[in-house]
C-alpha cells in the first residue's frame, strides 16, 4: 500500500538530440522489468516519428497514450484501476497546470512520476512548465549533446537552423542542430 506523499518526480532535461527521450524509454522499460504498472504519454501535437509511440531520434520506441492537455492525462490514469509509474514525454507542450498535476500523482497517490522535455526553447529562453518542474523534482537529469560546431560534449541548446518565430515548431535534424552556449551564443549575435 501506497503512503501520500511517498511518490517521486524525475525530470530528464536539455536540448534537442541530447538523449532524453531514450533515458526516458529505459526508465520506463525498468519499471516494467520490476513488475510496475506504467502509463506512457506523449503530447498529440508531437507526431514527428508516431503518432501512438514515443520514438528517440536513435530509433528506440515504445507505446504512449497521445493527449491533448493534462486533463486527457488525469482522465485516463483515474480509468486504470492502478498506477506506479507515469511517463511523460516533451512535457514542455503542456501547461503550467502540468506542475501542480503530477505534485498530486507524487503527493495524494505516491506514484513515481519520469517526465522528459526540453528545459529551453531555441532562443536558449526556459520553455514552458519545465522550469517549474525543476524545481520540484527529487531528482533531475541534465542530458549532454555533440555540439554540432565545436564537437564538445555538454549541455546544449538547440539552435533553430530555418526560419519561424513560433516558439512551437515541430522537427529534428532538418530544423534544430545541437550548440554548446558558446557557439549557441556566437551563433546568436551573428543572427541579430
Amino acid at each position: 500500500m501506497k503512503t501520500s506523499g511517498s511518490g517521486k518526480i524525475v525530470v530528464i532535461c536539455g536540448g534537442m538530440f541530447s538523449g532524453k527521450t531514450e533515458r526516458l524509454i529505459r526508465r520506463m522499460n525498468m519499471a516494467h522489468i520490476a513488475r510496475k504498472r506504467t502509463l506512457l504519454f506523449k503530447p498529440a501535437l508531437d507526431n514527428r516519428f508516431s503518432e501512438t509511440h514515443i520514438v528517440s531520434h536513435s530509433g528506440l520506441s515504445l507505446p504512449a497514450f497521445a493527449v491533448r492537455t493534462v486533463a486527457d492525462i488525469c482522465a485516463k490514469i483515474d480509468s486504470e484501476a492502478y498506477v506506479d509509474v507515469v511517463g511523460i514525454d516533451e512535457a514542455q507542450f503542456f501547461g503550467d497546470d502540468l506542475i501542480e498535476f503530477v505534485e498530486h500523482l507524487a503527493n495524494s497517490y505516491g506514484i513515481h512520476v519520469a517526465i522528459s522535455g526540453l528545459d529551453m526553447d531555441y532562443t536558449g529562453a526556459p520553455f514552458g512548465p519545465m522550469p517549474a518542474l525543476l524545481c520540484v523534482a527529487e531528482k533531475v537529469i541534465k542530458c549532454k549533446a555533440v555540439c554540432a560546431e565545436c564537437g564538445s560534449y555538454r549541455p546544449c541548446r538547440s539552435r533553430r537552423t530555418v526560419p519561424g518565430i513560433n516558439q512551437v515548431q515541430l522537427g529534428a535534424g532538418n530544423r534544430y542542430t545541437p550548440l554548446c552556449r558558446s557557439c549557441f551564443y556566437a551563433h546568436r549575435s551573428r543572427d541579430e
